[in-house]
């Protein structure tokens, strides 16, 4: 675990692509190959709840990035993250399918009876790793070998939504703003319209 700050210098956004996250990053990692920049901490988010990830992922904005071996059970100490039942294909400029990309929603309290909360994180798997989570991987000349022996590595981006949207089902960049729900101002105006309505004036 990385107890060091990882921060951008000031200046700098980190804001790949799922294509960067996946060819740039996480196979890299995967494949023991060194990445340049290594801005990317590894980090078992078993130990952290969402809201402690400052000083421990790399922030940029309101995301954070770490790398993780896949877990079977994703519990924290005031919660557990629930797979969400849909995921989606990372494809590659040329139109090849090159990654998969998992949602979570963080939860507190036991399993399965939390709470949703508004913590999504987002995991990125190689589509070479296969169903093993047993593998690593060595470049030798233009090949890749795959060993047995070490378990797979996963990329995570963490954000928190804003309010009670459910953007992420569909994307966190999704703009539909079908379901938008009114904010306390929003609500107190609208009932001093109502109340404007019901007074007469005089000529």
């Amino acid at each position: 675990m990385c107890d060091r700050t990882i921060n951008l210098p000031p200046g700098f956004k980190f804001l790949p692509t799922d294509e960067e996250l996946v060819l740039h990053f996480l196979y890299p990692k995967a494949s023991l190959l060194p990445c340049h920049p290594n801005i990317i901490p590894e980090l078992n988010p078993q130990l952290h709840d969402p809201w402690q990830l400052n000083g421990r992922a790399l922030c940029s904005g309101n995301r954070w990035y770490f790398f993780s071996q896949i877990e079977d059970k994703r519990v924290t100490g005031n919660g557990y993250w629930k797979q969400l039942d849909f995921e989606e294909p990372v494809i590659n400029s040329a139109g090849k399918k090159i990654g998969m990309k998992k949602y979570f929603v963080f939860c507190v309290g036991e399993a399965p009876l939390g709470v949703e909360t508004n913590w999504i994180m987002q995991e990125y798997h190689l589509c070479s790793c296969g169903a093993s989570a047993n593998k690593s991987y060595k470049r030798r000349g233009n090949r890749i070998l795959v060993s047995e022996g070490c378990c797979k590595w996963v990329l995570c981006r963490v954000y928190e939504e804003d309010g009670n949207s459910k953007g992420f089902c569909h994307g966190d960049d999704d703009d539909d703003d079908n379901g938008t729900e009114l904010s306390c101002l929003d609500e107190m105006f609208l009932s001093l319209d109502d109340d404007l309505s019901d007074v007469s004036f005089p000529n």
